[in-house]
């Protein structure tokens, strides 16, 4: 039988071999979060096999995942080898508890709707946000930009030459500086936490994921994006130009840039622009999937009621988006 413990510190965590798919889904990134400001909730879970932890938060209705804006999906943290009863035995422990677990792929949706359905939890799930993304299938660059829009291929054709790009895979406070300026300027709401942003940029240079792109005209810097590349998947983190330089279309022939760099060089099997239904992501990316949220209730707890008959309520009125 596993042993169940509490902790409030992602200091606890250190040391246990916990990882998941992607940037984050580790440890450094929800230490990264506690040092924002985050107040951690950890459930975990251990026996012989290894350990399983939710990295959560108290929020205004109960536990909620501990992420924010920057995350394009969440999910448990395990060893390798852990035993999949170690989850079940966590959500056993939480049955006191209102959890809103968003963020979620569809495998994980999937996992945890089940995991709590089976320790007695009414569990609604949803759709709470569009990922676009795009599946290399083999695909050269140039095979890639011939299927692109014409319009964006008309552009690059025209544009392209009218900046110098430059890629850098170490980061460099300069750069950096120059990014925020771009961003400052440009149309794009202020930044939520720029300090946090910076801070997971240089891990990501620290475990030789980061991807940085410049776009210069008359030597001055017009657009940036970072990226991450790890394990076969190519991540758009952020992008911005200066409105003053649009005519010369800095961020599509920068894009295009950084698309040839993990398709041709970093042989990418995916690339992810991340959470978001802007419109323009479609001339870059193929395919858009959905996130779910899953609000998970336990009957046994009294005080759950009224918020478990609303949900039921609501579940007669507008059923689950998808489940």
């Amino acid at each position: 039988m596993g042993e169940i413990a509490y902790h409030d510190t992602v200091n606890e965590l250190h040391g246990l071999g916990l990882c998941g798919k992607g940037p984050f889904a580790r440890v450094e990134w929800f230490a990264a979060l506690e040092a924002a400001g985050a107040r951690a909730f950890l459930p975990m879970a251990r026996d012989s096999s290894g350990t399983i932890v939710l990295p959560l938060m108290r929020g205004a209705k109960g536990l909620e995942v501990l992420t924010n804006w920057y995350a394009f999906t969440w999910a448990p943290l395990e060893s390798a080898g852990a035993s999949p009863d170690l989850l079940d035995l966590l959500a056993r422990s939480l049955r006191s508890h209102v959890l809103t677990l968003s963020k979620l792929d569809e495998a994980t949706a999937d996992r945890l709707a089940a995991t709590f359905r089976r320790a007695g939890f009414f569990v609604r799930r949803d759709i709470c946000d569009t990922n676009h993304f795009l599946a290399i299938d083999g695909r050269s660059f140039a095979e890639y930009l011939a299927s692109r829009p014409g319009a964006l291929r008309t552009t690059l054709k025209r544009k392209a030459k009218k900046v110098v790009v430059r890629l850098s895979r170490r980061f460099d406070a300069d750069d950096w500086a120059a990014y925020e300026a771009i961003y400052a300027a440009s149309w794009k709401p202020a930044e939520g936490d720029p300090a946090l942003l910076r801070a997971f940029a240089k891990q990501e240079s620290a475990r030789g994921h980061y991807l940085f792109g410049m776009a210069l005209a008359d030597g001055q810097p017009v657009a940036a994006q970072f990226w991450s590349v790890e394990d076969g998947t190519a991540y758009i983190h952020k992008l911005a130009h200066l409105p003053a330089a649009e005519a010369l279309s800095p961020g599509t022939t920068l894009t295009a840039a950084l698309m040839e760099q993990v398709i041709d060089r970093d042989r990418v099997a995916e690339v992810d622009f991340g959470t978001g239904n802007d419109s323009y992501k479609a001339d870059w990316m193929d395919a858009v999937r959905p996130r779910f949220a899953l609000t998970c209730i336990h009957p046994a707890a009294p005080r759950h009621w009224p918020l478990l008959a609303k949900a039921l309520i609501r579940n007669l009125v507008s059923p689950p988006s998808d489940d």
